[in-house]
């Protein structure tokens, strides 16, 4: 799969993709809201290798792509849009970005590429998110995109030694605008 916006383009994940993604998930405020406390060459190999074993399932389901600018091609993150069966209606969605690239629209505009998916061509009728609640430009991102706060689970995550509330959004076909 391939989505081209007007500054990304969203591509299927290849092996030699995991320097790129090691060099920002090492960042400490990449990993502020991870339960990582830092990563490594194996860990970020195994992220990577997941993907591409997804690739290759019957009935493919889950698609994880790597956001690269359009403009040379840099790795700057990943967004996924994931089905929970072939037939089911719903998806969920999610993002990451390299720290250096926050706050100039890219997860916006690379998450709403893929909603444009979701309801467009996949005909979905709900599409879901969810965040820690103190990532507030991820908070940002997905009220942007038109997504709707529908709960807050009090202190269901837990990792660096704390409990975190996550955030539930959703957002309805018929809310979507393409």
């Amino acid at each position: 799969m391939r989505i081209t916006t007007d500054r990304l383009v969203l591509r299927e994940f290849t092996s030699g993709d995991w320097p790129d993604v090691l060099a920002y998930q090492c960042d400490s405020r990449y990993l502020r809201f991870y339960p990582w406390s830092d990563r490594t060459e194996s860990g970020v190999r195994a992220f990577v290798q997941m993907f591409l074993d997804e690739q290759q399932l019957e009935p493919r389901l889950r698609f994880q792509l790597a956001i690269t600018l359009a403009d040379g091609g840099a790795l700057i993150g990943n967004c996924g849009i994931r089905r929970k069966s072939e037939n089911n209606s719903e998806a969920d969605i999610g993002f990451e970005l390299s720290p250096e690239y926050w706050g100039q629209g890219y997860a916006t505009e690379a998450t709403r590429a893929l909603i444009d998916l979701g309801f467009g061509e996949w005909g979905l009728h709900r599409v879901s998110s969810w965040c820690i609640a103190d990532n507030v430009a991820s908070v940002r991102a997905l009220e942007r995109l038109g997504l709707k706060l529908e709960g807050r689970l009090r202190e269901n995550e837990h990792f660096k030694g704390r409990w975190w509330d996550t955030l539930l959004y959703g957002l309805l076909e018929d809310e979507w605008r393409p």
